[in-house]
């Protein structure tokens, strides 16, 4: 059986979806905090159980008979996010899993400027020390995180962020499809993946480029300076670790840290990996 966990949010749903084109439905499982959310995977025939990453007997009740577990990173940042996977790692330890893919990010190392990439290197250390047959995942920068960062410049075209650098900006879907044909025995790789991204790393200078070219309207990029990004982040709502944690992946940006592109998700998925540009088009269609 496969297991997935996060399976309601934003990639682990579209990988169950597209794990679901390619096995029967009795092979694949999930492991919510919340199983009314995925009534509808149980009404196609997955197994549904409660697993809590702040609850290690439920993950490892959730994850029994499982041959594979993908297990999704978890929403937090530091000490909170690690533990929550050394939970699950070690609860599949005691359910047996035959092997744990994970999806960790391009960049991940324990120097990055970008705390998540912190975090995923020390995920990536205690897989590498469970004695259990791992494949971590690395991830492009998600394409939803630059759009996020453009929403404000949608009616205003003025994209004022801190100084960045080039990314590999990468859409879930594909990101989604290329997870589901490893789970399925399409692909394998042990340990660290290479990186899995998008055609082009773009910074926002090329982006703002991008959004001219597809709406038809000016889009100009100005340098906000880190201190000022920092206040307007606060004066908007955000926690302060929320805005260090925006802000350092202008700094991991900036660093380097996200240039790579690469072949492999091309090859998993059998096409190109979709362009920024069809990324934000689609995303600006449904969200006019």
């Amino acid at each position: 059986m496969i297991i997935v966990t996060g399976a309601t949010g934003k990639l682990g749903r579209r990988v169950v979806d597209r794990l679901l084109e390619r096995v029967p439905a009795a092979r694949v499982g999930v492991s919510v905090r919340d199983p009314r959310k995925a009534e509808n995977l149980a009404d196609r025939g997955v197994r549904v159980r409660q697993g809590s990453f702040d609850d290690p007997a439920s993950l490892a009740h959730s994850f029994e008979g499982a041959e594979q577990l993908l297990l999704v990173s978890l929403d937090r940042v530091g000490e909170q996010c690690v533990s929550g996977h050394r939970a699950a790692i070690d609860a599949a330890a005691r359910a047996g899993v035959g092997r744990i893919l994970y999806t960790s990010q391009m960049g991940a190392a324990h120097d990055s400027r970008f705390q998540a990439c912190r975090d995923h290197a020390g995920t990536e250390d205690l897989l590498r020390a469970c004695g259990l047959p791992w494949t971590a995942l690395r991830n492009g920068f998600y394409a939803s995180s630059a759009l996020q960062f453009l929403e404000p410049a949608r009616r205003s075209g003025a994209i004022a962020l801190p100084a960045d650098g080039p990314v590999a900006w990468t859409g879930h879907d594909d990101l989604a499809e290329a997870t589901a044909a490893i789970l399925a025995g399409e692909a394998r790789f042990d340990g660290p993946t290479p990186p899995l991204t998008g055609p082009a790393a773009l910074d926002f200078a090329a982006v703002a480029e991008i959004a001219t070219e597809a709406t038809g309207r000016p889009f100009t990029r100005t340098v906000v300076p880190d201190g000022d990004f920092r206040e307007q982040a606060l004066a908007h709502g955000a926690p302060a670790p929320i805005a260090d944690l925006m802000l350092s992946i202008f700094a991991a940006a900036r660093n380097a840290e996200f240039t790579a592109v690469a072949p492999t998700l091309a090859e998993l998925i059998g096409r190109q990996p979709a362009s920024f540009r069809a990324e934000l088009e689609r995303a600006w269609a449904e969200r006019p």
